[in-house]
C-alpha cells in the first residue's frame, strides 16, 4: 500500500474516533486528543493544554523505519511517542513483544476486504483510551465522592439495617472507593505539602492545620553484618534468632507438620470490594452533569443567594466569639 492511502485511511480513523476517545503515548502514557487532521498533518492536544502538529512527512519517515526495523517501545524517544500512538491507528501495523512494526501483507489484504465490503475497517490500537479510564486523581476522587454525595441525599444510611442488600453493597463499594482515591491523593499531597511545612513548622488553611512530624522506619542490615557486630560485642547468636514465619510456611507446606501445631488460628471474617461496575457509576455520573446543566440561572443564583447568606452567618458567629 503506497504512503498515500495509508494516509488518507490514517487521516479517515483519525477523522472517526470517538468523541470519548483519547490516545496515550508508549511506555510513558500521556495522554491527548486528535482534534482534527488536513493534508499536512494530524492536530493534537496534550492533557495539559499542550497543542502540537503531527507532521505527515515524519508519519512517512516512521512508516518506513517500522517496515524495515521494528520499533523497540521501551526507548522511544519522547518526541516519537505521540506519531507511534496515531500511527497505529492505520491499517498494516502492529504492535507486539513490545515491538511497533508495520505489516504490509495485512495491510493489503485489509484494504481488498474493506473495499470490496464498501465500508472501513475497525483497526485496533492498544494506545485508544476512553477519557474514563485516563482520569487522574483528582478526577477520581471527584467523581466517587459525588456519586457518594448523590447516593446519601436519595438514601438514609442513619439506620444501616433498614437498607436493602443491594444499596449496602452500593454504599459499601462508594465508600471504598473514595477512600482508596482519596488515601492515594491525600499522600501525594501530603509529599508536596513537605516543601512548604519547615521543621517543626505549621501551615494553616481554611478547614484545618497540618504540621511537620517524624517517625523511624527501621530495617534489618545485612545478617552477615548484623552477625559480626553481635560477636564484636560477645553476644550469643541466638539472643536475636527466632522463628521465621516465611521458613515456617514452607515446613507446613512440605512435611507432616500441620498448621494448628504451629499456629493459633482463628476464623475471621469480613466483607471485601471484588468488583465495581465502572460503565453503571460513568452513567450514573453524566446523568448528574446533566441535572446540573439544567439547572436554569434563576435557580443558580438562589443556590449562590443561599450559600452566601449560610456563608455570612457562620462569619457572624466566628467574629462574636
Amino acid at each position: 500500500m503506497s504512503f498515500d492511502a495509508r494516509w488518507r485511511r490514517l487521516r479517515e480513523r483519525c477523522d472517526s474516533l470517538d468523541p470519548d476517545a483519547v490516545l496515550v503515548t508508549p511506555g510513558d502514557e500521556r495522554v491527548f486528543a486528535v482534534d482534527r487532521t488536513d493534508d499536512d498533518g494530524i492536530f493534537v492536544t496534550f492533557r495539559e493544554g499542550r497543542e502540537r502538529t503531527l507532521r505527515r512527512d515524519q508519519f512517512e519517515t516512521l512508516a518506513d523505519r517500522a517496515g524495515t526495523d521494528p520499533l523497540e517501545l521501551d526507548s522511544l524517544p519522547p518526541g516519537v511517542g505521540p506519531y507511534v500512538a496515531v500511527l497505529s491507528l492505520a491499517p498494516g501495523f502492529d504492535v507486539d513483544d513490545g515491538e511497533f512494526r508495520a505489516t504490509e501483507a495485512g495491510a493489503e489484504t485489509n484494504a481488498v476486504d474493506r473495499d470490496a465490503a464498501g465500508g472501513d475497517d475497525e483497526y485496533d490500537s492498544p494506545f485508544v483510551r476512553s477519557r474514563w479510564d485516563v482520569r487522574r486523581p483528582p478526577e477520581s476522587v471527584h467523581d466517587d465522592a459525588l456519586l457518594l454525595a448523590d447516593w446519601l441525599e436519595r438514601h438514609d444510611a442513619t439506620d444501616l439495617g433498614t437498607l436493602s442488600s443491594d444499596d449496602a453493597v452500593d454504599l459499601y463499594v462508594l465508600l471504598s472507593d473514595v477512600q482508596r482515591g482519596a488515601d492515594e491523593l491525600r499522600r501525594d499531597v501530603g509529599d508536596e505539602l513537605l516543601d512548604y511545612v519547615g521543621p517543626e513548622g505549621r501551615l494553616h488553611g481554611q478547614f484545618g492545620t497540618v504540621s511537620r512530624t517524624h517517625r523511624k522506619r527501621r530495617r534489618l542490615k545485612d545478617e552477615e553484618a548484623i552477625f559480626d557486630r553481635l560477636d564484636e560485642a560477645d553476644i550469643p547468636h541466638e539472643w536475636v534468632l527466632g522463628v521465621d514465619p516465611d521458613k515456617l510456611d514452607v515446613v507446613v507446606a512440605t512435611t507432616d507438620v500441620g498448621e494448628d501445631d504451629v499456629y493459633d488460628v482463628h476464623d475471621q471474617y469480613y466483607v471485601q470490594k471484588t468488583a465495581v461496575d465502572a460503565a453503571e457509576k460513568r452513567t450514573r455520573l453524566d446523568g448528574l452533569r446533566d441535572r446540573l446543566e439544567e439547572l436554569d440561572d434563576a435557580e443558580a443564583d438562589d443556590l449562590r443567594e443561599e450559600i452566601d447568606h449560610l456563608e455570612g452567618r457562620i462569619d457572624d458567629l466566628l467574629a462574636a466569639g
